[in-house]
């Protein structure tokens, strides 16, 4: 039996890296990244699987053991409330702390006025990104720690230890989780490592997004300075845990039109985001662009980019336009919207992914996946629907 799943294995893996190599494998290959509705078919709530990582990984196992899916992520419920709150982190609501139990964790960024970076502190984050992210971005984004120069408290001390200790237990479990997902059910991890944008960073993390878009008016110079002196260290985490075989995962944020115009696309975003790519693809890794949103305006900059050397997921753009203008450069993956499989019937899935097959599909190169991550609003009958009709009409 176990050779048999090592067979099934190895037939889902290299599906799915032929696809990913823009070549045509003997069938579209599926890779949902599920989230919260692993916990809705498990028999979980949002909150048991935030709170708990090992219920998280058996929901995961579970949907990949009972639906025939090529890959999954190990676990797409990434926050881990013992991780948080060993920390103090202020900026996640998890399900019964800070956002209602029923409901998938959140990301609260600050007022811009209560930013974790201010504007006259750019020239300490370029001159020394890890400890300006040590010393001054991480006392703020914590509940416990001291800010330098104050009295260190025994809750300081206790997060350091608590957060050192939860870090190792959860990621050092994903290897595990990996090789129980290959021996119990065949199915691949679809993703190895992490990717961000440096423009996201400050965005996200730093002066939020309303402070980066006073910065790129008011303090332009100072904020691409802070792009470059973050670059090498983004780099740097991409490829710590890479895979050959797998993409790293890098998630898209809010560097497109409309939250940026194009002249900040072009001057700030792309340029401190393709050498990396560039780079990292040099190294022999492939790079998931996980288009959150809609990035159609920017497809000529990313076919810019070396054939082969990244999968392009698509959100809320228009699946056949990136196909017709990309699609002979890159993998793409996604197009079944995600209200689709939440709200629309399994008749109408059928037909969208019967659609996105005969459009997208025909040369290889596709990757089925809903458009963003799956949340728990979708319906366990829409989901098997959508990975039923991507076996009856994705055989080559």
């Amino acid at each position: 039996m176990a050779k048999d799943m090592e067979q099934v294995y190895q037939a889902r893996l290299g599906r799915y890296v032929t696809a990913m190599r823009n070549e045509k494998p003997d069938m579209v290959p599926i890779r949902p990244f599920v989230a919260e509705f692993t916990a809705k078919y498990a028999g979980y709530t949002c909150q048991e699987v935030t709170h708990d990582y090992e219920k998280a990984f058996i929901a995961a196992r579970k949907c990949a053991a009972d639906f025939d899916w090529d890959a999954v992520v190990s676990n797409m419920v990434y926050v881990w409330t013992g991780l948080t709150e060993a920390i103090g982190t202020k900026y996640y609501g998890v399900p019964g702390i800070g956002v209602p139990a029923d409901r998938g964790f959140q990301y609260l960024e600050p007022a811009e006025e209560k930013a974790f970076m201010k504007p006259e502190e750019y020239d300490e984050l370029i001159a020394d990104p890890t400890g300006f992210l040590f010393n001054v971005w991480l006392p703020r984004t914590s509940k416990y720690l001291s800010k330098i120069g104050k009295p260190v408290t025994f809750k300081n001390n206790l997060s350091f230890l608590k957060g050192g200790m939860a870090m190792l237990s959860y990621f050092n479990a994903f290897g595990k989780q990996n090789e129980l997902l290959r021996k119990e059910s065949g199915t691949v991890s679809a993703i190895s490592g992490i990717f961000k944008a440096p423009l996201d960073i400050i965005a996200d993390k730093l002066r939020g997004y309303l402070g980066l878009l006073t910065d790129l008016h008011e303090r332009p110079k100072k904020v691409m300075a802070a792009c470059e002196a973050l670059m090498p260290h983004l780099e740097w985490v991409a490829l710590s845990a890479a895979d050959k075989n797998v993409p790293i995962g890098y998630w898209m944020h809010r560097g497109c039109v409309p939250f940026v115009n194009m002249e900040h696309f072009n001057n700030f975003y792309w340029p401190t985001v393709k050498p990396i790519i560039e780079s990292i693809w040099s190294k022999g890794y492939q790079v998931l662009f996980y288009a959150e949103g809609n990035w159609d305006a920017h497809l000529q900059s990313f076919a810019e980019l070396p054939d082969g050397c990244i999968v392009y997921h698509c959100d809320k753009g228009d699946i056949f336009r990136i196909h017709k203008e990309i699609g002979h450069k890159f993998c793409i993956s996604g197009g079944i919207p995600n209200f689709m499989l939440g709200y629309g019937t399994p008749d109408e899935v059928r037909a969208r992914c019967k659609k996105v097959i005969e459009g997208v599909a025909g040369d290889g190169g596709y990757i089925m996946d809903a458009s963003a991550i799956i949340q728990n609003d979708a319906t366990v009958e829409n989901m098997r629907a959508m990975t039923e009709a991507t076996r009856q009409y994705g055989v080559y």
